[in-house]
């Protein structure tokens, strides 16, 4: 159903299972914003209230497909095609705010930001509806509703602890340079800080050390490759890193207490039974 559009807007209460099954969809960013809605996930931060406005910012195939089922809120989703072409840094700010934790990144809204989206999403939603919808017009109007969240989340940054900061730093640092460094003194040499505080923030934070959270995002990938991509495990575990593939089976079933094969399965398996909307 997704053809060659760049750009998909729809109440979450009326999003067709036709979406959710599309091979295309893979290939979208998506922005869920639940409005006066319990959180779709277990927060890691601390935040005002469970309840309330959230921007879930979802990348492009990702594995975890939040239930978003009898939500209250709007799906925005759109091709990287709409915002290439702009400013490298507006570009690269853009990836940030979705893949900063490798899965999807989480925003709460408060009445004041909430009502300033609602004003730009009108607009967009006004151009998107018309029978020629304007290119210029749509990216521009997106562009505008980017920036806004942008904005948020280097508010909500300065808003945070030193430590919430380093942990957000070194999510960067690892979304960056996972498949080339997997070891904690890296990233604390990036960081300024010794391995062993790193580990320390971490756990207190997130409750895992820089290396198992480097082994999940290594894993993450594999999964998401396995999904999206036609390639093997054994051409899979190489674009990974690692020159053993019973070595890589070995360390996702360590991880996973499953190998990539009956993890590919699965999700064949699940996606069957379950109409594409939530893969754990």
């Amino acid at each position: 159903m997704l053809g060659n559009q760049v750009l998909y807007i729809r109440n979450l209460d009326n999003c067709p299972p036709s979406y959710l099954e599309d091979p295309a969809r893979r290939e979208f960013f998506e922005i869920v914003w639940l409005r006066d809605e319990e959180a779709l996930h277990v927060p890691q931060h601390s935040f005002q209230t469970l309840r309330g406005d959230w921007i879930y910012l979802i990348p492009p195939y990702r594995v975890h497909q939040l239930n978003k089922a009898g939500k209250k809120g709007v799906l925005i989703s759109f091709k990287r095609e709409l915002v290439e072409g702009d400013l490298k840094e507006f570009l690269l700010d853009v990836f940030r705010i979705f893949n900063i934790q490798g899965e999807f990144s989480c925003l709460q809204l408060n009445e004041q930001t909430s009502a300033g989206l609602a004003s730009v999403f009108r607009l967009l939603l006004e151009e998107y509806e018309k029978k020629e919808m304007q290119l210029v017009m749509i990216k521009a109007l997106l562009k505008v509703f980017l920036l806004k969240l942008i904005q948020l989340k280097e508010e909500h940054f300065t808003r945070q602890d030193i430590n919430e900061k380093r942990i957000y730093e070194f999510m960067l640092l690892l979304e960056m340079n996972y498949l080339n460094e997997r070891t904690a003194d890296f990233y604390a040499d990036k960081l300024g800080i010794s391995a062993k505080r790193l580990n320390q923030i971490l756990k207190e934070k997130l409750d895992k050390t820089a290396v198992q959270l480097i082994h999940d995002r290594v894993v993450l990938e594999a999964k998401r490759q396995i999904i999206h991509s036609e390639n093997t495990i054994k051409e899979i575990a190489f674009n990974l890193g690692f020159k053993d593939s019973s070595y890589f089976s070995r360390f996702f079933k360590q991880l996973t207490r499953q190998t990539p094969q009956e993890f590919q399965q699965n999700v064949k398996e699940y996606v069957r039974t379950n109409d594409n909307t939530l893969i754990n």
